[in-house]
């Protein structure tokens, strides 16, 4: 069984209207999601086309692309995950119930 799916989402955030949410039940503390994060060099990210442009961050002056399914983590300023850059996963905030929707705080990434 996968921890987690990606399905429609209520939030919005992203043009497809995906969302990434529990498959089962999580305790505070525990690992949610991880992620590796692939480093773009400036022209590679030039060369992205625009929709994937929008599933790219900057941490400590370097852009990096976030794979599926840690691109369609909805931004919230109330998250039940809290991401760990360095180790490179998100881990929750409080027990997430079976069925919600994995969010983050987004406005943390851009990291200098």
């Amino acid at each position: 069984m996968k921890k987690l799916i990606i399905k429609k989402s209520k939030i919005g955030q992203f043009p497809n209207g995906k969302g990434v949410f529990a498959n089962k039940n999580f305790k505070k503390g525990e690992i949610v999601i991880k992620y590796n994060l692939k480093p773009l060099t400036k022209e590679e990210y030039k060369k992205l086309p625009k929709e994937e442009k929008m599933f790219t961050h900057k941490h400590w002056g370097q852009i990096y692309i976030y794979p599926i399914p840690a691109r369609y983590v909805n931004h919230s300023l109330k998250p039940n995950t809290v991401q760990n850059l360095k180790e490179q996963y998100d881990f929750a905030l409080r027990d997430i119930k079976k069925g919600e929707e994995i969010t983050t705080d987004a406005t943390k990434d851009d990291i200098q």
